[in-house]
């Protein structure tokens, strides 16, 4: 891209030259011509003056006056016979020049030649023949011509160095551009274009700034969803499969019970899967408005029997003031199973949900009896799933209220209680 730059500019600047330094040297060699012809003609004036008595009473000049070399000056009868100077012995235009009555210019193949006529009363009665070799012209054009290339040179050079530097300044801000949409293509979405100064290029270079920044968030948001979706979906999974271990290996199982849980399995499963995918792309998750006594007394059935397996039991409270109010059923599925489950690995004890009026909107307040959370510890960083007494889960959970419009905050360390607040449907 420099080449093409530097090169480009110096074509321009050629063609520029050229327009303006063919006319200018064409105009200069006929300046010098028509110069000597005005000092041709200036030294044929002062030799007629000098000589015009002489002529005049039909003598000879005595002679010549110096002139500068190499101007050559004579004088000639009408016939063009010489009477005194420096020339031809013969006139061969003199007829031309008497005919004319005024100053000739009669150039020959080397010479530039200038008659002026001596007059009696209208009549010519002498010429003056001043002339000088062309060599001496075209020295003299040839000089300045060679004057003209060397600042025609000087201006290329000139654009040559304006041309790198342009071209150093355009095509540096190019390449970082290049570098950096290569290391975009290798996944690196930290990346961002530095500024230029140049508008075009700046442009350009935010462009690819923001398709970063939308490439990065939406490989955040793929990643999240993965994780998401594992967490979510690895304590469904695994019931569904002991449920259905456990018919296969009880012959007098009802097959048709087991199968209609399983679909219930499946079904609450699908809106986990749908819920994780609208919080994933920032769209409105799915209402499924449900009365509130009634989804935790069915969020208790399910959780009761895993509690007990652990010599633990979960209790459910439920002011009546807000038993029959309506929210989003699947959100409120999917952070009770999150609150929950964490109680179930990390809590001990009794676990205990009380859902009471906060003031137009729903509190539901989930604890345990175990050791509770250590101060300082921020259990809603999202780390590794193995890590311990943190993870997806409560994190999810809070970015799930919030996309309901609600809030999830640690209301009390020892022994940990979590408190979710939900705006109520109206």
């Amino acid at each position: 891209m420099r080449r093409r730059i530097v090169a480009t500019t110096l074509l321009a600047a050629l063609v520029a030259i050229g327009l303006f330094g063919i006319p200018l040297a064409v105009a200069v060699s006929q300046y010098y011509v028509t110069a000597e012809r005005a000092e041709l003609e200036r030294a044929a004036d002062g030799y007629a003056l000098e000589v015009s008595a002489d002529i005049l009473r039909h003598r000879a000049p005595d002679q010549v006056p110096a002139t500068e070399d190499p101007t050559f000056v004579a004088v000639y009868t009408p016939a063009g016979a010489q009477l005194a100077g420096a020339g031809p012995q013969t006139l061969d235009n003199a007829d031309d020049a008497v005919r004319a009555g005024g100053v000739v210019v009669a150039d020959t193949g080397d010479e530039l030649v200038v008659l002026v006529p001596i007059s009696d009363d209208g009549t010519v009665v002498a010429l003056v023949r001043a002339a000088t070799a062309r060599t001496e012209v075209f020295q003299r054009t040839v000089l300045t011509w060679l004057g003209m290339a060397g600042l025609a040179a000087v201006a290329l050079l000139s654009a040559y160095v304006v041309a790198r530097r342009q071209a150093r300044r355009l095509a540096r801000p190019l390449e970082r551009l290049s570098a950096t949409a290569r290391d975009l293509g290798d996944g690196d979405f930290s990346i961002r274009a530095g500024r230029a100064g140049i508008p075009e290029i700046d442009s350009v270079g935010e462009s690819l700034d923001s398709t970063a920044v939308r490439l990065d968030d939406l490989l955040a948001r793929e990643r999240a969803f993965s994780a998401d979706a594992s967490h979510q979906l690895r304590t469904p999974l695994a019931g569904l499969r002991l449920q259905l271990e456990a018919a296969l290996e009880d012959p007098e199982t009802d097959l048709r019970e087991v199968v209609l849980a399983g679909i219930g399995t499946t079904g609450r499963l699908d809106r986990t899967v749908t819920d994780l995918l609208a919080l994933a792309r920032d769209t409105p998750p799915v209402r499924d408005a449900a009365a509130v006594g009634e989804e935790l007394a069915a969020i208790e059935q399910e959780w009761a029997p895993a509690f007990a397996g652990r010599g633990r039991s979960l209790v459910l409270t439920v002011e009546p003031a807000v038993a029959d109010a309506r929210l989003s059923g699947p959100v409120l599925r999917q952070i009770m199973t999150v609150l929950l489950d964490n109680a179930a690995r990390h809590g001990g004890g009794t676990v205990t949900i009380t859902v009471r009026d906060a003031g137009g909107a729903l509190a539901v307040d989930v604890g345990d009896e175990g050791e509770g959370v250590e101060s300082g510890t921020d259990v809603f960083s999202r780390r590794s799933p193995g890590a311990h007494g943190t993870g997806i889960g409560l994190a999810l959970a809070r970015r799930l209220a919030e996309a309901e419009g609600g809030r999830l905050r640690l209301g009390r360390l020892r022994p940990a209680v979590f408190t979710l607040l939900l705006p109520l449907e109206q």
